[in-house]
């Protein structure tokens, strides 16, 4: 792609994080990713390039081997003309949101990423003229932490998401707590995981966006407070699920499309649409753990209907969720276990600053930074190198926990021959569709000691402005319990 020669204004503003700036391109299936610092912070352009070559050897070299090839696009890195990327920060300014703007893209370096854009249709080898809908899920973590490390009953109780919700509605992130629950999701039972979608589209927070033909048309920017319009959704999605306009509008049409729209997205989570297969594969049991969170919207309406029993289907190896789960679980400690063996590691920096490039902290994140993740034991030996390939190890389950799937669905004719795509059915469209993951970069492991910090928080604030209100009998009421395996194989 011959950057230098596109004009400014056939790129728009995509979106941002933390640490980076997005632009995509108008005509094209890419998208630039610029590096953001704060003002007068800037990085020479030789730290910029090497930050940006780590971002994408963890991403071919690391997240592809628990995600697989299909589903990961680690991207690659250009240089553009400095007067190109003055041009186009100039542009895009006005668009970005006022809280985005403490931090300014990087135009000095002229170093970005070049990706794919995921909101099309992967892998994007031929022109698509047709439309494109596109759903990103933020799925969070999807189990109960099972360490015999954790000091309160709680964490083994209720998930992580969904005591945060309370202390971010306290804090004013949020108007409303969601009735998601990330376990409902990644249980493989599909009345489960209808649920949990059908929560996700009623309160979208920044777990759910929906995009047509690239533009974000559902969901939250940034932080803002949004507002869940089903009506105006489902005017948006009538021709993708009912192309000959056979419903009439109205309530009954929005739920309609709203059910099919749920669909979709479940069969497309549970297939698996990565044609690479596993060689040898290493399983190994974790503990006696459940696949359920008391504090689920789903559990307490069971409970209401006089139902005890919680059914757990369990998901498909080969889909994306099953594998973002298996990473997930790389926490096996969970952060009151890793903390004092990150200070050990912390401890021992101290005394050999020297020692920080050799032990791979800060990269280079090749195929021997991988290959020491699959250490699974948890027999503690003292030494430096355990606590680090268990630090290292919560760096990469803390990464899982906050990606992002993207799902692209096109509709297909009925005798269009799709046998390079998969293809899901409703009840009078079929569509292709493509599943991807996004938000790959590998935790800092700065960001340790904040993480064990915001965990006491929200604890704390469930514990004494939640759970003393609920019913005592909802916490006694799913006693069964369930194996979780943690499988970990090269791709």
């Amino acid at each position: 792609m011959e950057v230098e020669k596109m004009d400014e204004n056939e790129w728009k503003y995509h979106g941002e994080g933390n640490q980076s700036l997005v632009v995509s391109h108008c005509q094209r299936c890419v998208v630039l990713r610029f590096l953001k610092s704060p003002p007068n912070q800037n990085k020479t352009p030789e730290e910029i390039l090497h930050h940006l070559q780590n971002i994408v050897d963890f991403g071919k070299h690391v997240m592809k081997q628990f995600f697989g090839e299909n589903y990961v696009h680690h991207g690659e890195i250009i240089q553009l003309p400095l007067d190109f990327v003055r041009q186009l920060c100039l542009k895009i300014q006005p668009e970005r949101p006022e809280c985005r703007c403490d931090k300014d893209m990087d135009t000095l370096s002229g170093y970005a990423m070049c990706l794919p854009n995921l909101t099309r249709l992967q892998p994007f080898r031929f022109a698509e003229h047709r439309p494109i809908l596109c759903i990103e899920i933020k799925p969070k973590c999807g189990f109960i932490p099972f360490s015999s490390h954790i000091s309160q009953e709680i964490k083994h109780k209720v998930c992580r998401y969904c005591m945060h919700q309370h202390l971010k509605v306290a804090n004013g992130k949020w108007k409303r707590p969601s009735k998601y629950c990330p376990l409902d999701l990644f249980s493989g039972n599909k009345q489960r995981m209808h649920f949990a979608l059908k929560s996700l589209l009623q309160e979208a927070q920044n777990n759910l966006k929906i995009f047509k033909n690239g533009e974000l048309i559902y969901g939250c920017k940034d932080d803002q407070d949004c507002v869940s319009d089903w009506n105006e959704l489902a005017r948006h999605l009538k021709p993708f699920f009912f192309p000959s306009n056979g419903l009439v509008s109205g309530p009954h049409c929005t739920r309609t499309i709203v059910k099919e729209l749920i669909h979709v997205i479940t069969m497309a989570l549970l297939s698996s649409t990565d044609t690479c297969r596993a060689g040898h594969m290493k399983t190994v049991p974790i503990s006696q753990g459940r696949s359920y969170c008391e504090a689920s919207a789903f559990n307490k309406e069971l409970v209401r209907n006089g139902k005890h029993k919680l059914e757990s289907s369990g998901l498909p190896r080969g889909c994306l969720l099953y594998k973002t789960l298996q990473a997930q679980m790389l926490d096996m400690l969970d952060i009151e276990g890793l903390y004092p063996l990150y200070s050990r590691v912390e401890q021992y920096l101290e005394e050999f600053p020297e020692e920080r490039s050799t032990l791979q902290i800060d990269g280079p994140y090749n195929e021997a930074f991988y290959e020491k993740l699959l250490d699974l034991s948890l027999e503690d030996d003292g030494t430096v190198a355990f606590a680090l390939t268990k630090v290292q190890q919560y760096r990469i389950a803390m990464t899982a926990k906050d990606c992002s799937i993207m799902i692209a669905l096109s509709p297909c004719l009925q005798d269009e021959c799709c046998e390079q795509r998969p293809v899901v059915l409703t009840s009078k469209s079929r569509f292709t569709f493509s599943v991807s993951v996004l938000d790959l970069d590998l935790k800092p492991y700065e960001s340790i000691p904040h993480q064990c910090k915001l965990d006491g928080e929200i604890v704390n604030y469930y514990l004494k402005n939640v759970q003393a209100k609920e019913d005592p009998v909802m916490s006694n009421l799913f006693k069964e319990n369930e194996d979780c395996t943690l499988v970990l194989h090269k791709v």
